[in-house]
Order: structure tokens, then sequence, then C-alpha cells
């Protein structure tokens, strides 16, 4: 039986969908409003045959979705709201809370605002769209599907910080990780398409992007990630800084009198790529520069690989070896020249790409006789928080029908 479900992801001012046929993952229609809260906001609705924009005002995320949902009837991708047999919500942190994604009541979305101290840019905005869904299709089951859940398998060492132990137990300050599920699903997809379960592999999963984290997966479990108690840690990134020393902050403030917010969007929002090249945060934009010979932009790329790199390596240290290492995320999954610079050297790995496999976007692209697979693997965590909903609120087993 095919069950319609609803895959959101709500920003501060957009709202993200899609609608996808399950089991079978086909995607009936996608879209995006934008500038919500303003009086030209942007709706998009894609379906595989047409496509609808327009522009309107839309006030507020109440709006957004009361719109989405009419034009869902009167564009008749649907007949009637009953059709939509279950909505998934992208939620950006479960903190501690929650393990797997969760069944939304009104004691687990108490919860989910409760964890806005840990992402107050985000969870009030994710817990808003739950809340406005749950409003307006109070019959139609919700499920929450948690950037933070894949990664609560990590063990004490990998997720506590050298810290006094009263900000961790207080406070909560820990290593949580983010892109979980992205990382989730594409470790499952590799699996798929190697034909080994993923219990038997050692997986170090890159999801390269303006947001960019690394995962070690073991057996099928997240054992360490990149980024940490916010997504502004780990690698280096299209606007944010990644892991820098602590006390360069305390000293910029001292010496050019900053507060807590500025240094924030110094670390947050003009750094990384942005900052090094003095170009744009956008990897081809900086890859442009760096080949009419700017040295800012090349070094840029450079200390983006190298700082993938070298988290890669400790990685193979903690799994004591590597099966397989996957390239997702917009960088990810089509830049070679970024593949190729953070695969160089590492034969003694037995890790080798081969050139033209990388150029043309291969799926595996390691020569015929490395020991290490090098996958590059589309993400779709869309059909990820489809199929958490049929799990969880369905209660139907989805086996993950990858594309080949």
């Amino acid at each position: 039986m095919s069950h319609k479900i609803m895959a959101i992801n709500a920003g501060s001012s957009s709202l993200k969908f899609q609608l996808l046929a399950m089991p079978q993952g086909e995607m009936l229609c996608q879209g995006l409003i934008e500038r919500i809260g303003m009086p030209d906001a942007q709706v998009t609705i894609k379906t595989p045959a047409h496509k609808w924009q327009e522009t309107v005002p839309v006030a507020d995320h109440r709006e957004a979705v009361t719109l989405l949902l009419e034009k869902l009837l009167s564009h008749k991708i649907i007949n009637s709201l009953q059709d939509i047999d279950g909505v998934g919500h992208r939620v950006a942190h479960g903190g501690e809370s929650f393990k797997d994604s969760a069944l939304v009541t009104n004691e687990s979305l108490a919860e989910i605002e409760r964890l806005a101290e840990l992402a107050p840019l985000h969870n009030p905005v994710n817990a808003l769209g739950i809340a406005v869904f749950r409003q307006l299709l109070p019959a139609t089951p919700a499920v929450a599907v948690f950037d933070t859940a894949f990664h609560q398998t990590l063990d004490e060492p990998s997720f506590i910080y050298p810290l006094p132990w009263r900000y961790y137990s207080e406070l909560g300050i820990r290593r949580y990780g983010f892109h979980g599920t992205s990382h989730k699903y594409v470790s499952h997809a590799l699996a798929e398409k190697l034909g080994v379960p993923l219990s038997a592999l050692r997986v170090v999963c890159c999801h390269l992007g303006n947001g960019s984290s690394i995962c070690a997966i073991k057996g099928g479990q997240s054992v360490n990630t990149s980024m940490g108690f916010t997504p502004q840690s780990g690698v280096m990134m299209g606007t944010r800084s990644g892991d820098i020393d602590p006390s360069i902050l305390p000293w910029i403030a001292q010496r050019e009198g900053k507060t807590p917010q500025q240094l924030n969007q110094l670390l947050n929002n003009e750094s990384g790529l942005l900052g090094v090249s003095g170009i744009s945060p956008d990897y081809r934009d900086v890859e442009q520069a760096a080949d009419s010979g700017n040295h800012q932009a090349a070094l840029a790329l450079t200390l983006f690989a190298e700082r993938i790199r070298a988290t890669i390596g400790s990685y193979i240290m903690q799994m004591g070896g590597l099966d397989a290492l996957v390239f997702t995320g917009g960088i990810g999954e089509n830049s070679a020249r970024a593949r190729a610079a953070i695969c160089r050297n590492l034969n003694f790995l037995g890790l080798a790409v081969d050139e033209d496999k990388n150029l043309r976007n291969a799926t595996f692209i390691q020569t015929e006789n490395a020991l290490v697979k090098v996958a590059v693997i589309n993400t779709n965590e869309e059909l990820m928080i489809a199929q958490d909903v049929m799990r969880i609120a369905i209660a139907e087993t989805v086996t993950l029908d990858i594309p080949a």
C-alpha cells in the first residue's frame, strides 16, 4: 500500500518541503517558500512534470503552511488534506533526550522547545513548523527527525570536552554533532551499493557543503563526528572557521572590543572559505579565483582539504582502519577537485582515486585494485525523513531503495 508522506524543513524565513510516495520513495512534489515575513515571499513548487513560481506576501510560518497546503490542492497534487498520511519534520537539536526520530506528542514537542537553549536559531522555528502542521492536520501523525540523533551512539571519550565537569552535568555542553540524517542515509546507501552489511564496514563520510562535517561510522553507528556543541566546530566551511585556538577569541574581544554576538558573527559568517579567500563562501568561486592566480583563494582551497584530511586520519586511527570513504553534499557530490585534494597521497592506506572516474562523478572513483572504496553518493535527507515517518508513525519497515 502506498502512503503520501510530507518531509518538512522549516528555516527562520523559509519552508522547504517534499511530498513522497512511500515505500517506493517516489518524489511527487517538492518546493520552497522563501522570504517568509516579507511582502515579496517567493513560492516555488515543482512536480516531475510542472513548475509553478509566484511572489506573494507571506506574513509568518502559519501562512506559509496554509499556502503550501492550498497549493497542493489547487494544483491537484493531492485531492484532499486526508491524502497526507504522515509528516516528518527536520529538527536541528535533540540534545541527549532523543536518540532516534520520535513521534510528535505534546510531551516531545515541549522537549523540542526546551532544547531551544542549545539551538536558539533553529529549534524554535522547527517547533513552530510542527505546531502549525498539527493544527492544520490534527489527525495526521507527525515524526520529528533530529540532526543530532544519529550521533547519540558516541562514547564518552568522543563527546566530552575537557572542561570543568559541571559544564556538562549542569549545562549539557558536549559534542552533539549534526548532519546526522545525511550521514545515516549515505552510509546505508553505500552498504546497499556495495552489497555488504553496514555492520561489517568502517566508513568515513564527508558531508561537504556550505556547512561541512565528517563522520566516523563503525558497524553502522556514528563513533565520532567533527561538528560539536554547535555546527561551528570541526573542519573549515563556507563562512565558518571550524576549530581554532580558543584563546584567539578573548584576545580579539580585548583588542577590538567585540561582544560575544560579534565574535559569533565573525566565526559563523565571516570566516572559512570567505574569510581566507576574501572572495566568496562558494567553493566554485574560490576555485575560479585560484585558477586566475589569487594566492589567498588557492590557500583557502588547500586549508579546506588539509583540515578534512587531518580529521579523516584521526578517525581511521580510532576505528583501526578504513573500508570506505564517502563524499556527499554540494561540494562532495560535485567537486572533483576537492575530492582529489582530500585523497592526495593516501596510497599507503590502500586509497587511490582514478582521475577519469573522479572527473565523471562516478559512484565509485577508486582505482581498480585499491583496498579502500571511495564513493560519491547524493544525499537525500527528505527520503530518510519519510522512511522514519513510515517506521515510527505508520509502523511499516521500509527498505532503502537507492537509485542505481
